[in-house]
C-alpha cells in the first residue's frame, strides 16, 4: 500500500521545473519531485550522522575515506570474479 499523499504548492525557478518535467517521464513531475526531496532528506540525515560521529571521534581523514573506497572497489572486483555478474 502506498503512503497517503497531500497536495502542496511550491515555487521553483521555471527552468528547473521544465527540466524536471522533461526528465520525469511517465511517472510525472510530482513523483520526480517527491523522489528528489526524499533523496535530499536521506542526505540531510546522513550529514547529521556524520556530524555526530565527527563530534565524538574527530573528523574523517581523506586517507580513511580513500581506504574505504579502495576496500569497496576490491570487494566489487572479487564479486565479479566470483561470478556475481549482477554485482556493482
Amino acid at each position: 500500500m502506498s503512503e497517503p499523499t497531500g497536495k502542496y504548492s511550491i515555487t521553483m525557478p521555471r527552468d528547473v521545473a521544465e527540466a524536471a518535467r522533461a526528465r520525469s517521464g511517465p511517472s510525472g513531475l510530482s513523483a520526480y519531485v517527491a523522489a528528489a526531496v526524499a533523496r535530499q532528506i536521506e542526505r540531510d540525515n546522513l550529514n547529521e550522522l556524520i556530524a555526530v560521529a565527527e563530534a565524538e571521534h574527530g573528523p574523517i581523514t581523506e586517507e580513511a575515506i580513500q581506504a574505504r573506497r579502495d576496500q569497496l572497489q576490491r570487494a566489487r572486483v572479487q564479486q565479479r570474479q566470483a561470478g556475481g555478474a549482477d554485482a556493482v
